[in-house]
């Protein structure tokens, strides 16, 4: 069934990943208010999705989509927020500065900024304040545990890291030598040191809690990364916990989130456990 609804949406012209999953997924059960500043850049935008129908406080989850450092765009993961605000979650997607207009470690104070705003503003939108939570995945959990892990950054932006609830990493580079990769390299060079541009290089006991989760079939972020990085926070006294779903490849996981795949690994019961706690 599943080979058939995505053969019919192939010949129907979708061309991306991404449109076939949000094609996947219904969008009624959720309020929308997009185009939301968070700084004066053109890039510097935000959507927030919420519940249609909320009681009390909602924990917030912050999502930031990969795409290399260099492509991707807020809209294109509307199935994210489809999916998570149908389970009480109020959800906000940002857009970030790509290379070339930005390279590191801006677009990681471009995720801080947006954080900050997200905190500032959680009750607004029908979020509590203390259950704000970092989420990405690929390029965009490389922000989101930056971000958990490198306290300076959310300081700056006026955030204090101890207030997260935790973190969320789905198929994330944690540590790699970005010279060893010609796509990557120019998109960290301003970084006299590159060992600052890792999360691991940050593992700490003051990290807020983590789920890290990826396919053991992931060739584009290999495993190793999460399994580096749940090792050194687990070393230096932090609380982690490590998913690996057996052949899911890198979109994989986030495909697995959507109804159509979710039988495929238990991604999104991982992810709102975690929550739960």
């Amino acid at each position: 069934m599943r080979r058939l609804v995505l053969s019919l949406l192939l010949l129907l012209g979708a061309c991306s990943p991404v449109w076939l999953l949000n094609a996947t997924v219904p969008f009624g059960a959720m309020r929308a208010e997009t185009g939301i500043a968070y700084g004066p850049l053109a890039r510097q935008k935000l959507d927030i999705y919420r519940p249609a129908t909320q009681t009390g406080p909602a924990p917030m989850v912050v999502f930031f989509y990969g795409g290399n450092w260099r492509t991707g765009e807020r809209g294109h993961y509307r199935f994210i927020a489809s999916v998570l605000t149908r389970r009480g979650v109020v959800v906000v997607i940002p857009d970030y500065r790509e290379y070339p207009e930005a390279a590191f470690p801006g677009f990681v104070e471009d995720g801080a900024a947006a954080t900050a705003w997200a905190a500032a503003h959680a009750a607004e939108y029908g979020a509590d304040p203390r259950a704000i939570y970092l989420a990405g995945h690929s390029a965009g959990a490389h922000i989101a545990l930056m971000l958990a892990l490198n306290p300076a950054y959310l300081a700056r932006a006026g955030y204090d890291r101890g207030r997260l609830a935790g973190a969320i990493g789905l198929a994330g580079p944690y540590d790699f030598v970005p010279a060893e990769y010609p796509d990557v390299q120019p998109v960290f060079a301003p970084a006299a040191d590159q060992r600052q541009t890792q999360p691991v290089t940050f593992a700490d006991a003051g990290a807020p809690r983590m789920l890290l989760a990826t396919g053991t079939g992931d060739t584009t972020v290999m495993p190793r990364n999460t399994r580096s990085l749940a090792a050194a926070v687990t070393a230096a006294g932090g609380q982690v916990q490590a998913r690996y779903y057996p052949e899911v490849a890198h979109a994989g996981i986030l495909m697995a989130i959507t109804p159509l795949f979710r039988r495929r690994a238990p991604v999104l019961a991982d992810v709102m456990a975690f929550i739960g706690r």
